[in-house]
Order: structure tokens, then C-alpha cells, then sequence
């Protein structure tokens, strides 16, 4: 059998690999407080290595989705659509910060093993940028208001961001550190309709997606469902990217429905990530009899078995192995 990189590398170009390969992540950070705090407080990265350390010696996956704890958002400066801008002397140092967590990454993990950056989409670090805490309303619909009000302001805003994001790309995903991004968008709870969406907001993911083709070959889309948040899955079906994952549950759109929905490309997920859910909390067989299911259902090629989104930090390591076994056992029929 090929190495982990091989195996994952089949799945990411529409084919059958000998093992089909699954992919779990959770947080590594205790404290959700510090996730974008690691430019300020050395332990941050001391404290993902670690986690990474862990995850390598306790269950080996078969890819690397590299959890950004600590460095959520590109940092940026501004806190107004017309202002905020990506930040030019703390972005020199997130690099630097990122460029320290990636190698330790891969000196952890090796070089048989693709690793993935995770990055969140321009939308996401201008909302934060311009959504205060002390703003009163849902942050979702104060960026509605905006881009109702002041699309080209807010296109531009992203269009800006998407720039320092770029700029992260070309220095992180090179021989050696990364060999692609796991880009997070979402559609705000499917509050911001489609033509504003199209029309002010992927432009800018586009961008971003531009940089990380540029750099390399395979990149993955998060549409992010996080905690049953619903997205317009629609608004991404042309992006250019090797494969999708998006939350099945939240959207009711399962893996082989969803892989011809986005023309065929391969596909991650599967299960639910909540603590209700059947891996979190089913016995070995029920986790075993829904691995076999969704299996089923997607067939062998271009598919990784995963989850909706990040899976609890506290989950039992010895139900991802469960997966892979019977996703192994699958594969030799």
C-alpha cells in the first residue's frame, strides 16, 4: 500500500485509492479565548505543536487539516468598511508565527503526509474587523446592512483583506510547509442573498483561491456549518478547488448528492461533529454501520470520510480509528 499522501493524493483526483483515507480535526487550544491571540502570547504555538504532537502519536491521520488556534485571522487594522485593511507590520509577523507553526507541523508529521493550512475566507476577518463585540445586533446582519448599503465599500473591504490573505499563501504553501490551504467560507446563516453574495463577496474567495492554485495544485473548500449553521451551497458550485466539504446534516445535502452537485469533485465528510451525534456518541457499531452507509451511498472514488466540521476536542480518538478500519475493511471488497 502507497504512502498516506499517496492514498489522499487518489481520493483528491476522483480516484480509488487501496485504503479509502478519512480526515478528523478538532481544536488544540482549551481556551476558544486565545484562538486568535498567538501574535501576543508565545505559549499559543508551544501549545498547538503539542496538541499536533498528540493527535501524531495517538491516532496518525491520514492528512493534516493544520489547526490555526491562535492565529484565526489575518490581522488587520480598521475597524470601518472604507478603513479596515490588512495590517502590514503584524502581518510580516503572523507569517513568521505561521511559518514556525507549519514546520513544526511537518517536522512532526514528516514529509509522506499532505498537510493543509486552514484560512479563513475575507468575509470572516472583516466581519470580526467591523463587529465589535460591544456592537449590538447579530454580527450576520450588520454585514447585511452593509453590503445593502455600501456594496462597493464592502467588496473593496474583502478585496483588500483577500490580498493579505494571498500574500500568506505564496510564503506558507511551498516545499517543505504546507502543499495546500482548507479555506473556511460560509454564507452567514444564509442571510446574505445569493446576487449580493456572487456579486460583492466571491469575488474576493476567488482571489484568495487564485493564490493557493497558483501555489499549488490541491486545495479544499470548507463551507462551514458549524453548530447547524445553513449556507447557500450554490454560490460555490464554480470554485476552483480539488474537493468540498461541507456540513451533510446541517444542509440535508449528503456526499453523492453533493459530489454531483459540485460537478463531480471529490468529496470530504460524512458525519455529523455534534456531541449527539452517531460519532461521538454511538457504540462501535453504529459508528461502523455509518461509515458502511455512507460509503454506500458515495461509493469508493473521490471520497474522504469526515465530519461536518471541527469534532469536539474531548472525542475518543479510538472512535476515528473505528472509521478508518471499517473504511479499510470496505475498501478490500
Amino acid at each position: 500500500m502507497g504512502s498516506k499522501k499517496e492514498l489522499v493524493l487518489k481520493a483528491l483526483h476522483n480516484e480509488i485509492p487501496e485504503r479509502i483515507p478519512t480526515g478528523f480535526w478538532f481544536h488544540f487550544l482549551k481556551d476558544p479565548s486565545k484562538f486568535n491571540t498567538g501574535l501576543d502570547d508565545p505559549a499559543v504555538l508551544e501549545e498547538n505543536l503539542a496538541g499536533a504532537r498528540r493527535f501524531k502519536e495517538e491516532f496518525d491521520p491520514d492528512f493534516v487539516k493544520i489547526m490555526t488556534d491562535g492565529y484565526f485571522f489575518v490581522p488587520v487594522t480598521g475597524s470601518t468598511l472604507e478603513t479596515v485593511r490588512p495590517d502590514p507590520e503584524r502581518l510580516d509577523a503572523y507569517i513568521t508565527h505561521l511559518v514556525r507553526l507549519v514546520s513544526g507541523v511537518r517536522e512532526i508529521y514528516g514529509e509522506d503526509i499532505l498537510l493543509f493550512l486552514n484560512l479563513f475566507a475575507p468575509l470572516a476577518v472583516v466581519q470580526r474587523a467591523v463587529t465589535p463585540a460591544v456592537t449590538p445586533g447579530k454580527p450576520e446582519r450588520i454585514i447585511l446592512k452593509s453590503l445593502e448599503e455600501k456594496p462597493g465599500a464592502a467588496a473593496e473591504a474583502f478585496d483588500r483583506v483577500a490580498d493579505g490573505i494571498s500574500a500568506v499563501i505564496r510564503e506558507l504553501v511551498k516545499p517543505g510547509l504546507a502543499d495546500g490551504i482548507y479555506l473556511s467560507v460560509n454564507t452567514l446563516g444564509n442571510t446574505i442573498p445569493e446576487d449580493l453574495y456572487r456579486s460583492f463577496v466571491a469575488p474576493s474567495e476567488k482571489k484568495v483561491l487564485q493564490a493557493a492554485k497558483e501555489a499549488s495544485p490541491d486545495n479544499i473548500l470548507h463551507i462551514c456549518g458549524y453548530l447547524g449553521s445553513r449556507n447557500n451551497l450554490a454560490v460555490y458550485r464554480d470554485y476552483d478547488v480539488e474537493a468540498v466539504n461541507w456540513a451533510v446534516h446541517a444542509e440535508g445535502v449528503g456526499l453523492k448528492e453533493g459530489k454531483a452537485f459540485f460537478g463531480g469533485k471529490p468529496v470530504i465528510g460524512g458525519f455529523g461533529n455534534a456531541k449527539a451525534d452517531v460519532l461521538y456518541a454511538g457504540t462501535k457499531a453504529e459508528v461502523e454501520a455509518e461509515t458502511a452507509r455512507i460509503l454506500s451511498d458515495a461509493g469508493k472514488a473521490g471520497v474522504i470520510i469526515g465530519a461536518d466540521c471541527t469534532v469536539p476536542s474531548d472525542i475518543d480518538l479510538q472512535r476515528l480509528e473505528w472509521v478508518r478500519r471499517k473504511a479499510a475493511e470496505i475498501s478490500a471488497e
